[in-house]
């Protein structure tokens, strides 16, 4: 798995990093959902420059020309409920691409909150047979939503390309993808890469639990 970490070039990602991270930002959870529409709006750009491309030729009012735009069938699929921002603003990108939803949550095996389960639900997508399915989670800490996420997709077809992406990553996590998705075809591109989890398995520095940030604490 090849792995890209937008942070280490300086750009105006930072920014809306910086304030994804600020507590006192945070608050304003209007603010929190817009700063992950608008990394993954970076993100998507940076995805598209690995789409498979060909010449066509347009008609203007006044000519033709030919531009190189992607032929990738791509399917945008999301893990619920904390990746509903980011697979908005996949599709603001993709406009065209087809939409894969799985519904899958963490829970706490031991009583010490150390051990973390993944339980998936619900899976709905269009068939997956030869199409580029770009999976978007916004915070990859174990790196087991992604991998229970691509098995449940996988119901619907196998996928040509496999991208996947995330606002922040744990290093753990990624090792464990490596792992799991040896092939250099397969892409992960990182807002940022944080270095550890903690003792209930949340990244750190990170920014704490993002679905709460977005829509609210649960109970």
């Amino acid at each position: 798995m090849k792995v890209i970490d937008l942070s280490k070039n300086n750009s105006v990602l930072n920014k809306y990093m910086s304030e994804l991270r600020s507590c006192d930002v945070q608050k304003d959870r209007m603010r929190f959902r817009q700063n992950i529409v608008r990394i993954g709006h970076v993100e998507a750009y940076e995805i598209s420059k690995f789409l498979t491309y060909s010449q066509k030729t347009i008609e203007t009012p006044l000519d033709k020309c030919t531009i190189n735009t992607y032929d990738d069938e791509v399917v945008l699929g999301t893990v619920f409920r904390a990746g509903l921002p980011l697979h908005q603003a996949f599709l603001d990108i993709f406009d065209e691409a087809g939409n894969a939803f799985v519904s899958a949550y963490r829970y706490y095996i031991d009583r010490e909150m150390s051990e973390v389960g993944i339980k998936v639900e619900y899976c709905a997508s269009p068939a997956l047979d030869g199409k580029t399915l770009i999976l978007v989670d916004p915070m990859l800490a174990t790196g087991g939503s992604l991998e229970l996420a691509y098995e449940a997709l996988k119901s619907k077809g196998t996928p040509k390309r496999l991208v996947m992406a995330c606002v922040i990553a744990a290093q753990s996590g990624i090792d464990y993808l490596q792992k799991v998705f040896p092939s250099d075809d397969i892409v992960l591109v990182c807002g940022t890469i944080d270095p550890v989890l903690n003792e209930h398995k949340y990244i750190v520095p990170g920014l704490g639990d993002a679905g709460d940030l977005m829509y609210g604490e649960k109970i």
